[in-house]
């Protein structure tokens, strides 16, 4: 079985991947990286030429972004569970869910953080519309059952999870009661706890 190598930092997106690492619970090494230095030196931009992390480097596969990491573990694991099977209505809220994160709602929280309005009559123009079309679609999403995906547990909840968690904690996501009891209900996983656990000790020990 090819290594599993995973390149992070515990100040970034490295800690959604770290989740899904820990959900896995299969052996990895964890590279730490730190900002301006080894995350942009040579050895580590020939891995990601952003200079940015999370990285997973698997056997000779390479795999960069958060969201693509989860995916990909999911697919390449399948005997974990974390991926509802193939041609199922499930695996379609799956798709959609993640990807929704990844995009609109990711897109709809930076600009909320950085004060950017869409100017009048250019929604159409941005992947999220607008910040309220977006809460309003997570929030139908998160009240179909007690994870994206209904009652099965998955990669996607990792992803649109952290995404919630941060979003809640700074203030770019809207405090809802769907949110906030899915926020709790993911964060309450004992791999999220791990995953917690593992990078606020890297911070102490820096």
């Amino acid at each position: 079985m090819p290594s599993l190598t995973l390149y992070t930092n515990p100040q970034s997106r490295g800690r959604i991947a770290h989740w899904m690492m820990e959900e896995l619970a299969e052996p990895y090494e964890t590279v730490w990286l730190d900002y301006g230095t080894t995350m942009k030196a040579p050895d580590y931009l020939a891995v990601n030429p952003m200079g940015k992390v999370p990285a997973l480097r698997h056997g000779d596969a390479v795999v960069t972004e958060a969201a693509a990491i989860c995916a990909y573990l999911g697919d390449r694991f399948p005997e974990k569970g974390l991926i509802p099977p193939p041609g199922s209505p499930a695996r379609a809220d799956y798709y959609r869910w993640l990807f929704f994160a990844a995009g609109p709602l990711e897109q709809a929280a930076v600009a909320r953080s950085l004060g950017w309005e869409v100017p009048e009559g250019r929604s159409a123009m941005v992947g999220f519309g607008c910040y309220a079309d977006t809460m309003n679609a997570l929030e139908l999403g998160l009240s179909k059952g007690p994870y994206v995906c209904g009652e099965q547990f998955t990669a996607a909840d990792v992803y649109v999870g952290s995404s919630l968690v941060w979003g809640l904690m700074f203030g770019t996501i809207e405090k809802r009661p769907v949110f906030e009891a899915y926020a709790a209900r993911v964060q309450a996983r004992p791999a999220s706890q791990r995953a917690f656990e593992l990078n606020e000790a890297r911070l102490k020990a820096a």
